[in-house]
């Protein structure tokens, strides 16, 4: 009989969980080994952890598509994630994996992102030496960056997924792409990732008048409906029948379904992402983080006295500028900017 409530939770999952399932009790383990807890298997210490660090907090003042909205209800990278893990679990509970584990992925998938969505990572991606990639950012933030240096100590499965979950404008499924995954769990997040965010930024361009449903082409919405609702339900549903994993493959869609999806995410590239109202905007976005990044850079030991960025030992500078401006949330990208470049009135004391 299991002694504690972990235990008793390890079992429960190596009875109801499908065999290909990532279990707690086998995991590959943390980098520095750790006294088990007594309540909580490894992956729900991994989610709290993540829950509770400070990075986590500041999603809710990044981005996800546009930038400082005035209405409350816009996403931010903090909804984003959270959508995320819905869809993320749905898919899990369906199949009998890790719906922990997954939720754990997701709540560290982009605690890397700079401010101003995607179009701060492109700038930061012409500046950093090497170049510059949330998802590398996000391993980074967990395994360096939080807890004051210490990093969180996350099992390799959870960082695994956090460092695979990233695709651009690439491939969905992971079937074929030569990116093998620790677990099954990883190649749900990677998937649900994207069908969160078509769904929520589509939603959220329609609020801010860009675009209609009924401009979502015609084959689109006959493959997965024209509410937030009945494509969430078509697009979850299809991965849960099509995914075969008692004959030993991959998280999968039907062509059918899986090429709807593509060309939704192409739709909202063309019709949201380089829409020149959100562009513009960006730009403006972009000169900020340029700006600041640049201003480090020229001077590190004055960026090191007016910020207290300091490089770790054996790296060089511009990777603590790089952490530092990464890390910023869009208001504080936005102060930081105004600090050291608007002019202030000369005050006569």
């Amino acid at each position: 009989m299991p002694g504690t409530i972990r235990e008793m939770l390890e079992e429960l999952e190596e009875r109801t969980l499908h065999p290909r399932a990532a279990r707690s009790a086998a995991s590959r383990g943390r980098e520095a080994p750790e006294p088990e807890d007594e309540m909580r298997p490894v992956f729900q210490r991994d989610r709290d952890r993540l829950l509770h660090c400070k990075s986590f907090r500041r999603l809710k003042g990044k981005t996800q598509v546009f930038l400082a909205p005035k209405g409350d209800h816009y996403r931010t990278r903090l909804t984003h994630t959270l959508e995320v893990s819905q869809v993320a679990r749905s898919i899990a509970r369906a199949l009998r994996l890790n719906e922990m584990l997954v939720e754990a992925m997701v709540m560290g998938h982009d605690l890397g992102h700079t401010p101003f969505g995607h179009a701060g990572e492109r700038v930061l991606n012409e500046l950093v030496p090497g170049g510059f990639h949330h998802s590398s950012q996000s391993l980074r933030v967990v395994e360096v960056l939080e807890r004051d240096g210490r990093g969180l100590n996350l099992t390799a499965e959870v960082r695994d997924g956090i460092l695979r979950h990233s695709k651009g404008r690439g491939q969905v499924l992971m079937k074929g792409t030569g990116a093998k995954a620790l677990t099954l769990e990883a190649e749900i997040v990677r998937l649900a990732d994207v069908i969160a965010y078509v769904n929520h930024d589509l939603d959220d361009a329609v609020r801010a008048g860009l675009l209609s449903e009924e401009e979502v082409p015609a084959d689109i919405r006959r493959v997965v409906g024209d509410r937030t609702s009945s494509r969430l339900a078509a697009l979850i549903g299809d991965v849960v029948r099509a995914s075969d994993l008692d004959g030993g493959g991959h998280i999968e869609m039907s062509p059918e379904v899986h090429g709807a999806l593509l060309a939704l995410r192409d739709f909202l590239y063309r019709r949201v992402y380089e829409n020149p109202v959100v562009h513009d905007e960006f730009v403006k976005a972009q000169r900020i983080l340029r700006d600041v990044f640049t201003w480090c850079r020229e001077d590190p030991e004055r960026c090191a006295i007016r910020f207290g960025v300091a490089p770790r030992d054996g790296e060089p500078p511009e990777r603590a500028i790089t952490d530092f401006v990464s890390g910023m949330t869009d208001r504080f990208a936005l102060e930081t900017w105004d600090g050291l470049f608007r002019p202030r009135p000369w005050a006569i004391v």
